[in-house]
């Protein structure tokens, strides 16, 4: 068990993973900046997927930004700003991508 997050470009490649053991409280940190805290099912996330937008990315980087900084804070921190990063460069090209919560 463990949260497994994957970011999908419109043509299905994979754009951005992330990964957390059951018991890493840090997952919710991305689920939180992704406004996504439906997804999250205690010792994974709950299979579902949902499509973010550009703008909903910006927000999240900006979110991101505001709360950590920009300095390294360890794995699980960096993790999630390279997360959030992918998918919005993916998003600048193609206008959304597909987040996949397992």
């Amino acid at each position: 068990m463990g949260h497994d997050i994957f970011g999908y470009s419109k043509t299905g490649r994979e754009v951005a993973y992330a990964r957390f053991s059951m018991g890493n409280t840090n997952a919710t940190i991305l689920y939180s900046l992704l406004e996504a805290d439906e997804y999250y099912a205690g010792v994974s996330g709950s299979g579902g997927s949902t499509t973010f937008s550009k703008n909903q990315l910006e927000i999240a980087l900006d979110n991101y930004t505001r709360v950590y900084g920009n300095d390294d804070r360890g794995w699980d921190i960096n993790q999630i700003k390279e997360f959030i990063e992918n998918c919005l460069a993916a998003a600048n090209k193609e206008g959304s991508v597909k987040v996949i919560f397992g």
